[in-house]
């Protein structure tokens, strides 16, 4: 058996990122430990946010189911942010339908695009 324990988020600030993630993704975002700011998204698995001078951009896509899709866009909507059907119309406002699901994408503050899909 595999799991991923963790993967490493760079950022401008890891806090604040930490922070928007966790909020928009309804996880809680319990502080620094060591040089992260740390989000548990599974039993298994942490992205740790972690400062660095350059942020290069990373994509993070996320499989879930139905409800927590709509809590998920419930929230992006409540903080006006672009969403998009597409990795590259990340604003165009739109779902797309892969598969006979739902999915969008959107960027976070330092430009990493996050993928949710109702069906893989």
């Amino acid at each position: 058996m595999i799991n991923l324990d963790h993967t490493i988020v760079p950022a401008h600030d890891k806090e604040a990122s930490a922070k928007f993630f966790a909020r928009i993704f309804g996880f809680t975002y319990e502080g620094i430990h060591g040089p992260f700011a740390p989000v548990r998204i599974s039993d298994a698995t942490t992205l740790d946010f972690a400062d660095r001078p350059e942020v290069p951009h990373h994509h993070y896509a996320f499989h879930v189911d139905d409800a927590t899709f709509d809590d998920i866009f419930g929230r992006v909507k409540e903080e006006a942010l672009a969403y998009g059907s597409g990795p590259r119309d990340t604003d165009n406002m739109q779902f797309n339908d892969r598969l006979g699901g739902r999915g969008f994408y959107f960027l976070d503050p330092n430009g990493h695009s996050y993928e949710l899909m109702t069906r893989r």
